[in-house]
C-alpha cells in the first residue's frame, strides 16, 4: 500500500468516526460476520439462528440425498427386473440350445460357444448389480454420518425453550412494570430512576429506565443510564448496546464524552482493542480539552 495513502487514512479515521458516531457503533449487529457487543437476548438469538441454519442445511442435504436414493433404488429395481428377464431368456436359450443338440446333433464346438455368451452374459449381468449396490451403500452411509441426530434436535428444542422463556420473562417484567407505574407519571420515574441510581440501586433504577424506554420518555438519556448501570456491573457487551443506541438517537448530548471514552473500555475489556483504539481517538479529536480525552490519551499510552 502507498505509504502516503496510508498516513491519509490513519489521519482521517477519527474525524470519519466523529461525523457518523452512530455508524461508528458495530455492536450488536446480528447480521454482522463476527458480531460483537450482543446482549444476553441477543446472543440466545444468534445462537438459535445459528443452530436453525445447521439443521436446515442438512435437512436439504439429507432431503437431496434421499431422492438421490429413491432414483438409485428405482434404477436397481430395474437392473434387478431386467436380470431377471436375462436369467429366464438365458434359461429358455439353454434349455432349447440342449434340445437343438439332441434334435440336429450339432457339434461339440458350436454347442461350446453358445453355452460360452450364455455364461458371459450372465457375468456381465452380475458385475453391473455389485457396482450398483456399492453406489447405493455409500450413499446410505453418507446420509448415516450426515443425518441430524436425536441430541442434535433436543439441544435445538432446548435453545428454542430457552428463547422463549427468556421473551416470557420480559414480557412478565414489563405487565409488572405497568402495574407498578400505573399512577405515577413518567417525570416521577425519571426521578425515582436518578435516585436509585444515586443510591447504587442499579436493579430499581434499570427497571425505572426501562419502563420509561417503553414510554419514550427520554430514551437516549434512559439508554445511556442503563449502560452506565452494566458498565459498572462489568456487563460490557450490554453496555455497548446500549450505548450504541442512545448515540443514535441522540448523538450531541452532554454525556457524549463519557459515553464514547465507556464505549471504547468497554471494547477494549472485551477484547475487541481495534473498536477501543478508535473510540479513544475520536474522544481525543472531538473533545480535546475534556478529562475523557485525557483519559483516552492515557489508555492509548
Amino acid at each position: 500500500m502507498n505509504r502516503s495513502y496510508l498516513v491519509l487514512l490513519v489521519t482521517a479515521l477519527p474525524t470519519l468516526l466523529i461525523s457518523s458516531e452512530p455508524s461508528a457503533f458495530g455492536a450488536g449487529d446480528l447480521n454482522s460476520p463476527n458480531p460483537y457487543g450482543l446482549t444476553s437476548s441477543e446472543k440466545v438469538i444468534l445462537e438459535t439462528k445459528k443452530t436453525l441454519n445447521k439443521v436446515s442445511v442438512k435437512s436439504n442435504n439429507q432431503a437431496n440425498e434421499l431422492d438421490s436414493l429413491r432414483e438409485r433404488l428405482d434404477g436397481l429395481q430395474s437392473i434387478i427386473e431386467s436380470l431377471s428377464r436375462k436369467a429366464h431368456n438365458n434359461k429358455v436359450n439353454l434349455q432349447k440350445v440342449q434340445d437343438e443338440n439332441n434334435l440336429a446333433s450339432q457339434t461339440s464346438d458350436e454347442y461350446d460357444k453358445r453355452i460360452g455368451e450364455l455364461v458371459q452374459a450372465n457375468t456381465l449381468a452380475i458385475s453391473e448389480l455389485k457396482s450398483t449396490a456399492t453406489e447405493l451403500s455409500k450413499v446410505i452411509d453418507k446420509i448415516n454420518t450426515e443425518y441430524v441426530s436425536k441430541n442434535e434436535f433436543n439441544a435445538l428444542v432446548n435453545d428454542v425453550n430457552e428463547f422463549k422463556t427468556l421473551i416470557a420473562k420480559e414480557l412478565k417484567g414489563n405487565v409488572k412494570s405497568e402495574e407498578k407505574n400505573s399512577n405515577v407519571s413518567s417525570a416521577d420515574i425519571y426521578n425515582r430512576a436518578k435516585a436509585n441510581f444515586d443510591k447504587k440501586y442499579y436493579t430499581d433504577a434499570i427497571a425505572d429506565y426501562e419502563y420509561l424506554i417503553t414510554k419514550n420518555y427520554k430514551p437516549a438519556y434512559a439508554h445511556y443510564m442503563i449502560g452506565e448501570m452494566n458498565y459498572k456491573r462489568k456487563n460490557y457487551a450490554d453496555a455497548i448496546s446500549y450505548f450504541k443506541k442512545s448515540s443514535s438517537l441522540y448523538s450531541k448530548a452532554s454525556y457524549m464524552p463519557q459515553l464514547m471514552l465507556h464505549t471504547a473500555i468497554a471494547m477494549e475489556k472485551t477484547g475487541d482493542k481495534t473498536h477501543a483504539d478508535a473510540f479513544y481517538e475520536a474522544v481525543i479529536s472531538k473533545y480535546p480539552d475534556s478529562k475523557e480525552a485525557q483519559k483516552a490519551r492515557e489508555k492509548l499510552q
